[in-house]
């Protein structure tokens, strides 16, 4: 996995070695609805009878971009392995970053039967979603060995940074060393991608904060200027599947 001409930096890019589930979204185009507790972008939620469907602070209906039932992907070290996150933004108002403009959810999963009606959703709320169709999705377990926008990533290149280094290379390696470290697309944990620069380099309290969820710029998904969106967690958080103070980050070309 890791190319011959980086064989004298295995040492430094094996302290990288990080799994991730990567996320294969299919757009559901012909209509199809999707199983309310079931993996998701974009579509119906699961929400308890006993919870209240998320609004706006104006009682404006959020919108779901993302639903993750955990006992459908692998399993993942620190990540849980049942239960379902969901993350619902403001139908015009995503882009600000604000918590008040989203809400990120984690349901126990029990008996309870869920919400049924969502004749509220009108078509209206979701013409400006950045996902434009429900997505089926699809989960793979892989490993990676660093992100190159990642605040972590520091290996040396010989003196060298990762951008100064690759410009020394032929095209082919520096498509080759792309591969490896831009960790682009959809995914749960490991490295996070961003097209400008990781929030987490300038505040030291977020220093433990681990990726949560990508969702990436896709055939039927646009966020800005081919933008990323990434949900974070401080670490012992996430351990303690205490989900309140996770937060979303966006940014774009």
């Amino acid at each position: 996995m890791i190319p011959e001409f980086l064989e004298k930096f295995r040492a430094q890019i094996e302290k990288y070695r990080l799994e991730t589930v990567r996320i294969f979204a299919h757009p559901n185009k012909n209509g199809q609805k999707l199983n309310l507790r079931q993996s998701k972008f974009l579509g119906q939620p699961y929400i308890p009878q006993s919870h209240s469907y998320p609004t706006c602070s104006d009682g404006t209906p959020m919108i779901m971009l993302a639903q993750i039932n955990f006992s459908e992907i692998p399993k993942l070290d620190d990540y849980p392995q049942s239960g379902i996150l969901q993350f619902f933004v403001h139908p015009t108002n995503w882009y600000n970053m604000e918590k008040k403009d989203y809400k990120i959810i984690f349901h126990e999963l029990d008996n309870e039967e869920p919400l049924s009606d969502f004749s509220f959703l009108t078509d209206k709320l979701y013409k400006e979603s950045p996902i434009y169709c429900e997505h089926t999705l699809i989960f793979n377990k892989e490993t990676e060995f660093g992100g190159c926008e990642d605040f972590r990533f520091q290996i040396d290149f010989d003196g060298l940074d990762y951008f100064d280094f690759q410009e020394t290379l032929p095209k082919e390696q520096q498509e080759q060393m792309d591969n490896l470290f831009y960790v682009i697309g959809h995914k749960i944990g490991g490295y996070a991608y961003f097209t400008q620069s990781d929030p987490r380099a300038y505040n030291k309290e977020s220093k433990q904060d681990v990726l949560l969820l990508q969702i990436d710029t896709d055939d039927e998904i646009m966020f800005g200027d081919c933008g990323v969106a990434n949900i974070f967690i401080n670490i012992d958080d996430l351990k303690n599947r205490k989900f309140e103070n996770a937060y979303f980050n966006w940014d774009c070309h």
